[in-house]
């Protein structure tokens, strides 16, 4: 099954947009939002074992609101 269809992403806490889960030229994970364009750090992975997990704790943190965001002026 595709990592993609295995998780669920939250809505944007900021702003309510739609959440994209990122991959990171194969070796990290991201989640980001398509509208204002917060995002969870990167979730690094050494082996193809370790990339659903990785992946899953980008969700994971995404899902409970830990997301940095930049602001006007930043």
């Amino acid at each position: 099954m595709d990592i993609y269809e295995q998780i669920d992403l939250q809505d944007c806490p900021y702003c309510g947009g739609a959440a994209l889960l990122e991959e990171e030229r194969g070796w990290s994970w991201y989640v980001m939002c398509m509208d204002c364009g917060s995002q969870t750090g990167s979730f690094d992975y050494k082996t193809p074992e370790e990339r659903l997990e990785a992946a899953q704790r980008a969700a994971y943190t995404w899902n409970i609101g830990k997301v940095l965001r930049s602001e006007l002026g930043e």
